[in-house]
């Protein structure tokens, strides 16, 4: 019997989300699964959670899948059965279908108040505002912030270095490593967070505009990670960061790739390489560089509404994350494993 491989998507919620969701879950049942949440990201297997909690295999797989859904709406108490339902499933249906589709009534987008006032005026059914957001939820809806998306991806080069890395992954005298570059921040753009009606959830900010670069790789099949700090971010810099990875660094295979993306420094025919051997990405495609994972759970952990008002403490707490991120070869290396 081959066991079923889930595991949860660290990408829906940060440890201190669900820390945060845990500290003030309304019931233990519901605490124990964001607990049982924080163990599973981490990287405790299914079968040592289950113990742990004392539930079956069974649940832990469910709320996986639950959390995988809906995020960390999936691990909250279901509501108990009530009045029945002022949308039928025909009339759920045919929302669903205008939530998707809005050009349908001459819309370009929804909002609940503007949704609600459809359902209402348009298609006579009398429901509260809460009713509609409940609605939208259960209908697994929420409200995302549109991410940009580059529109000139060549599909076709993409493809082709997908199927590159896979004849890498094959060659045993091959180690991969991608690398990049990532800034942080003294005041960082603040999270969004749950504030009562007519309070303003504010956060400190210094105005100051204090930044550490920081170039690094990481190995997706050992979890090692190479990181180090910079002021800024150009050629000479990255010629200090190549010959100090040369320097520092026991490579274990006869070839080292190092895929990178296509920025200029990266470019320069002046760079001396040492072991390495270049790959860029294909253009525009952060999406296939799996350190930018690592970058956003350094940044989620760390620098989540920290604001340092000196450069020293903005570098004392890189210090610290950069420390974090290097001790932990096992969870970089679920976290930044390759799917081509």
């Amino acid at each position: 019997m081959v066991r079923e491989c889930l595991r949860p998507n660290a990408e829906n919620a940060s440890l201190s989300e669900l820390e945060a969701a845990a500290k003030y879950a309304s019931t233990q049942r519901a605490h124990n699964r964001f607990r049982a949440m924080i163990a599973l990201v981490m990287g405790f297997e299914r079968q040592d959670v289950a113990k742990l909690f004392g539930v079956s295999e069974r649940a832990v797989r469910r709320w996986i899948r639950a959390f995988n859904e809906q995020g960390v709406d999936g691990l909250l108490e279901e509501p108990h059965p009530g009045r029945p339902r002022k949308i039928t499933p025909e009339q759920a249906e045919h929302c669903c279908a205008l939530l998707e589709q809005p050009q349908q009534v001459d819309e370009v987008h929804w909002t609940g108040v503007k949704f609600h006032g459809y359902l209402r005026d348009v298609l006579q059914i009398e429901l509260g505002y809460s009713t509609v957001i409940r609605f939208l939820h259960e209908q697994s809806y929420r409200l995302k912030v549109p991410q940009p998306w580059p529109d000139r991806q060549d599909e076709t080069l993409r493809e082709a270095f997908r199927e590159k890395l896979k004849t890498l992954l094959e060659d045993s005298q091959v180690e991969l490593w991608f690398g990049d570059e990532s800034g942080f921040e003294g005041d960082p753009r603040p999270r969004r967070r749950w504030a009562k009606v007519g309070a303003k959830a504010r956060v400190t900010k210094n105005g100051d505009h204090l930044r550490m670069n920081v170039t690094g790789m990481v190995c997706p099949r050992t979890g090692q990670a190479y990181l180090l700090e910079f002021t800024h971010t150009d050629t000479e810099t990255f010629q200090a960061f190549l010959d100090e990875a040369n320097r520092d660094l026991q490579f274990e295979r006869k070839r080292q790739i190092l895929v990178l993306d296509n920025a200029s420094w990266h470019k320069r025919k002046t760079l001396r390489w040492g072991r390495f051997e270049v790959l860029y990405l294909p253009p525009y495609s952060p999406d296939l560089n799996p350190i930018e994972k690592l970058w956003l759970l350094i940044k989620a952990e760390w620098f989540t509404d920290f604001i340092a008002k000196t450069r020293d403490q903005l570098i004392a707490r890189l210090d610290q994350a950069l420390l974090w991120a290097i001790k932990r070869p096992d969870f970089n290396q679920k976290t930044c494993s390759i799917r081509t």
